[in-house]
């Protein structure tokens, strides 16, 4: 299988757990399952996943959620430089020095969209913005793990 196809896949499937239904208990921590995908492949396979492809991603998810067009996409490019400027460190560290560095990276990112969404739609959200970060840097391991065990598995 081509090692395009099993990103693809990934990033498809992260779209789909984006979106799929949680109960309204839930809903506020819902991890950011696109942009972890696309930290895994960006550190793993950064010549064909860059900033081009996760401004797409975040067009895609800003059109599945019905947010403002660039939100999500100004998120994940912004995050997607942090991480491309701490690369050599994060693929350095031990999973857990990841997942921390991960969930800074992360929550500085959604501060810039509360941020955003102040400016925009005049709302104010509560820090409360800041649990998917958590979250998805607690899922970090296991995301990391189960994406490398399927691109090994794309090899043989």
């Amino acid at each position: 299988m081509p090692r395009s196809l099993v990103i693809w896949g990934s990033l498809l499937l992260a779209l789909v757990l984006a979106i799929m239904p949680l109960p309204n208990f839930m809903q506020i921590g819902r991890p950011l399952w696109v942009l972890l995908t696309l930290t895994f492949w960006f550190l793993e396979a950064p010549k064909q996943v860059g900033l081009g492809l996760a401004w797409c991603l975040g067009l895609a998810q800003d059109v599945l959620y019905g947010a403002t067009l660039g939100e999500h996409a100004i998120i994940f490019v912004l995050a997607l430089t942090f991480i491309g400027v701490m690369r050599q460190r994060i693929l350095l560290s031990p999973m857990w020095r990841q997942a921390l560095a991960l969930a800074i990276i992360y929550a500085t990112v959604l501060l810039l969209q509360l941020w955003l969404n102040v400016l925009i739609e005049r709302r104010p959200q509560s820090l409360t913005l800041l649990l998917p970060a958590l979250i998805s840097s607690l899922l970090w391991p296991w995301v990391r793990l189960g994406l490398s065990a399927l691109a090994r598995w794309r090899l043989r």
